[in-house]
């Protein structure tokens, strides 16, 4: 039986890190979200957020500010919920 994010505290600091990024804007809007909404995260957003994080700075920018919609892997119903609470945060 594997961890669950939320009962693995390397796995959270990881996601942290994770959530660095170069542009500060892409970096305070994350923060912010991760400050109000990580300790309630399920392990499906959790996953949702690993895979926007592997997006570069100005994909996931336009993703934030609703410029654009996910599409081809990432059009997934948990990535769109996910985006959703982020762009509400």
């Amino acid at each position: 039986m594997s961890i669950t994010h939320q009962a693995d505290p390397a796995k959270r600091a990881r996601l942290r890190w994770r959530a660095r990024r170069g542009l500060l804007e892409n970096d305070l809007l994350i923060t912010r979200f991760l400050d109000a909404h990580e300790e309630a995260l399920s392990d499906d957003e959790v996953d949702a957020f690993s895979r926007l994080m592997d997006l570069s700075d100005n994909d996931l920018m336009d993703l934030l500010l609703a410029r654009k919609e996910p599409d081809g892997e990432l059009d997934l119903p948990q990535v769109h919920a996910l985006l959703a609470r982020m762009r509400a945060a």
